[in-house]
């Protein structure tokens, strides 16, 4: 899950239904590993305009925690987002609250790896944290940032998962690749490449777009999955994922909706990965299996493929229903498939209103009052500072369209552009 946003001064539901997963959710799954991938709190002033860290948000992410026993039930990885980062000069910081209040943060303030053992299966999980360092308030702490020590020790980490044999590895971190700038020599879709076993990196941030972009899922050239989570301050997501025989499958939820299905194989082919996934593990598989979850008992598991008949399956054990099939069957072609395409008119200029257009400019260029300021203008946005002022709390900085300073240290822009043109 990612986007918790914990908040002291608005929508008291999203901890009270946070406190519901934690204890509902997670004692019917039963997950091995949960993976809260950053903006834990809020951080944003009451106003909504300012940003900065509030302990007793900490404290309600911590004592929630606390309350249902989350550590004895399962391997909670939590890592930073940028929210987590408000007005933080550094790790040390004692406004990184993160260091004090979270699962991992003390042990791990910044990148890590923690591995579960199944059998004679070694699953990796490798955390990502490319907050910003110092992290300035908002908006100026948007993307995130790998520098050189960092990019070191997440090839430490590659090393140390090669090094214990590990079978499969899945990433996570906050921020998208899209979003994650790098001022070390290699940037982190060359780093999560040259893990062999990594099947998938997830994360969070964008929240949906606004709702304009909710399934956020790739295929990354380097080899593997990149699927951004719905956050759950507003739309209340998170992702069940499994691995079955080599096979990652997952599904999104939406909290509070039952029963929660997933089928692990046959496993979707518009996820499939022929560089890590074999489709000989579902062609000579000999049973269609599906984890099955609901606060009720479930008293029937039906399957069907491209119209046939409907199959009862037979519970197994746990959430595992399976039911035999025969898999040469469909050996050939996708099944169930179904497509809309859709066409958006193009405007259309009209001569006339080009050469107005163009005359009304050269009208424009014989008035110099208005001319020069206009070309001027523009150059300064390029070249000179936009505004100076506390960006960390007692750090005063400097504000340029490509990027600021503070306190000695260099921040690549991004959402300064925005800050620049909403002024």
């Amino acid at each position: 899950m990612n986007d918790i946003h914990i908040s002291i001064f608005r929508d008291p539901s999203r901890i009270a239904q946070f406190k519901e997963f934690c204890h509902y959710t997670i004692d019917r799954i039963t997950p091995k590993v949960v993976l809260a991938t950053g903006d834990l709190t809020d951080a944003k002033t009451k106003d909504a305009i300012g940003s900065q860290q509030y302990e007793s948000e900490w404290r309600h992410y911590r004592d929630i925690l606390r309350e249902f026993d989350i550590t004895s039930k399962t391997v909670w990885l939590d890592i930073r987002g940028n929210h987590d980062n408000f007005n933080v000069i550094s790790v040390k910081s004692k406004h990184n609250y993160f260091t004090n209040y979270s699962v991992q943060g003390r042990e791990h303030p910044r990148s890590y790896m923690a591995q579960v053992k199944k059998g004679n299966t070694i699953y990796s999980f490798v955390g990502v944290d490319a907050c910003l360092e110092p992290g300035p308030r908002r908006p100026f702490n948007f993307v995130g940032v790998l520098d050189e020590p960092e990019v070191i020790e997440i090839n430490n980490l590659i090393k140390e998962i090669e090094r214990t044999g590990s079978n499969y590895t899945i990433w996570f971190g906050h921020f998208p690749t899209s979003c994650i700038l790098s001022s070390g020599s290699e940037n982190v879709r060359s780093l999560i490449k040259k893990d062999p076993n990594g099947l998938v990196y997830v994360c969070g941030h964008l929240h949906t777009l606004g709702g304009l972009v909710p399934q956020m899922y790739t295929m990354q050239k380097g080899g593997y999955l990149e699927l951004e989570l719905g956050d759950w301050k507003d739309n209340r997501m998170y992702r069940l994922m499994a691995i079955d025989h080599g096979l990652f499958s997952f599904i999104d939820v939406r909290h509070g909706e039952w029963p929660v299905v997933l089928l692990t194989n046959p496993k979707s082919a518009l996820f499939f990965n022929p560089l890590k996934e074999s489709t000989e593990s579902m062609l000579q598989s000999s049973h269609i299996r599906v984890l099955a979850f609901s606060l009720s008992r479930i008293k029937i598991v039906r399957v069907r493929i491209s119209q046939e008949s409907w199959t009862d399956l037979k519970h197994v054990k746990g959430p595992l229903y399976v039911t035999s099939w025969d898999a040469q069957k469909y050996r050939n072609g996708l099944q169930d498939i179904e497509v809309h395409a859709g066409l958006i008119a193009q405007p259309r200029f009209r001569g006339n209103l080009v050469k107005s257009w163009i005359r009304k400019l050269w009208i424009l260029t014989t008035v110099d009052r208005i001319f020069w300021p206009m070309v001027l203008y523009p150059l300064y946005l390029i070249f000179g500072p936009w505004s100076i002022g506390y960006i960390v709390e007692d750090y005063i900085g400097v504000i340029f369209s490509w990027g600021i300073f503070v306190d000695g240290a260099f921040l690549p822009g991004s959402f300064t552009y925005a800050y620049g043109f909403i002024q």
